[in-house]
């Protein structure tokens, strides 16, 4: 198994997106750096663990927005992780930062404490677009923190975008590719805009005054977003992530759709040992109980099955553009794809959705738009 991941929940954020379901909040520098003496307590707390989570060579600070942080309170972090924790020499670390936190004086402190990956939440460069996202940058602001970015010398610089909202047109989000190409970045995530439950959005939805763009509409955003990135020499290696070289793909994201064990700390992380998945306090306040009580903030866990983990293997492989190797799946699974489902696969290869090639089932860009649904028609029969 390749290296184990560490996952570092940052759950802080100027302001609350509408569309943001994740476990954040808003706070001032007290409460952040109260937060920070917890999550050093968590870190000890797991000085002693599993074999499967020894080792780690990735090194993740998300959220939320990390970059709100002073650079002091992330290399406290990043020390008594590198300390306790048992990580490699080498280890990439990845940070997540908005642009309105991005300034030489940042970019330099970032780079002091060894990021290698900074990822921006840009989502947009279209004025009105930012607004109706609750974004709290310009346009300008933008693309001026992906220029200052590069500059600094960072080893990947990558941007998120957001398409699908409820009006957009394909020549208006060819327009964001275009800027965001133009930059030349290492890296670019695209995500669907969704609407969830307990979310500004979600209520406006549920009262219906806000719809979620049509399905039709956004599978052509969908294939527009594939279509141009890979003509500007950044094909996709996964539904929602283009990589302009290999080098640039996400090492750390690769863990969790390969399987492979990961520790998450902070406010509602997830963490995985390979068969053994459990998740942390969701609330700040209950989660800081918990670590300040000397306990390990677990919410709750789940044991996963052979044939629980395969159907995930097949599904998160399915999103990758490597897709599912089949002797993997059967080594560690018990599970052989091709014996009981030979009409589906053969099937799908006539449609043009997947094929098998080189021992592995491999989506082609129609198979990516819906990869979940592939998934779902395979019979797994783990012995």
């Amino acid at each position: 198994m390749p290296a184990p991941g560490l996952y570092l929940h940052v759950p802080f954020c100027s302001a609350i997106c509408p569309y943001c379901d994740f476990a954040v909040r808003t706070g001032g520098r007290e409460r952040r750096a109260r937060f920070v003496e917890h999550l050093l307590e968590e870190i000890e707390l797991w000085s002693e663990k599993p074999p499967a989570l020894a080792g780690f060579d990735t090194v993740y600070l998300g959220g939320g927005t990390p970059s709100c942080l002073l650079p002091e309170e992330l290399a406290r972090v990043l020390a008594a992780a590198f300390a306790q924790l048992g990580i490699a020499t080498g280890a990439r670390v990845f940070l997540e930062a908005n642009p309105e936190d991005v300034n030489p004086a940042a970019l330099a402190a970032w780079r002091d404490l060894g990021v290698a990956t900074l990822s921006l939440g840009v989502q947009s460069f279209a004025p009105e677009e930012l607004a109706f996202l609750g974004r709290r940058h310009d346009a300008r602001q933008a693309r001026r923190s992906v220029e200052l970015a590069l500059a600094a010398g960072f080893e990947t610089v990558s941007i998120d975008l957001i398409y699908g909202l409820p009006w957009q047109a394909p020549s208006t989000w060819r327009r964001t590719l275009d800027g965001a190409i133009q930059l030349a970045p290492h890296h670019l995530s695209c995500y669907q805009l969704t609407f969830h439950e307990g979310t500004p959005f979600g209520a406006r939805r549920a009262r219906g005054a806000l719809a979620e763009l049509a399905e039709p509409a956004q599978a052509e955003l969908f294939a527009l977003t594939h279509a141009v990135l890979a003509d500007a020499g950044y094909p996709a290696y996964e539904v929602s992530s283009f990589a302009r070289a290999p080098e640039h793909r996400s090492r750390h994201n690769r863990k969790y759709w390969d399987h492979t064990p990961y520790l998450g700390l902070g406010p509602s992380a997830h963490s995985f040992d390979g068969r053994r998945r459990w998740w942390n306090e969701r609330g700040l306040d209950a989660w800081e109980r918990r670590v300040a009580a000397g306990e390990r903030p677990l919410a709750g866990s789940e044991e996963l099955g052979r044939t629980e983990l395969a159907l995930e293997a097949l599904l998160l492989g399915l999103r990758t553009a490597e897709g599912v190797d089949l002797a993997v799946l059967r080594r560690r699974y018990g599970v052989d794809l091709s014996a009981a489902n030979g009409p589906l696969l053969a099937r799908l290869a006539a449609d043009g959705l997947a094929a098998l090639a080189g021992g592995r089932l491999v989506p082609s860009p129609a198979g990516l738009a819906v990869a979940d649904g592939l998934a779902a028609a395979f019979v797994l029969d783990a012995a």
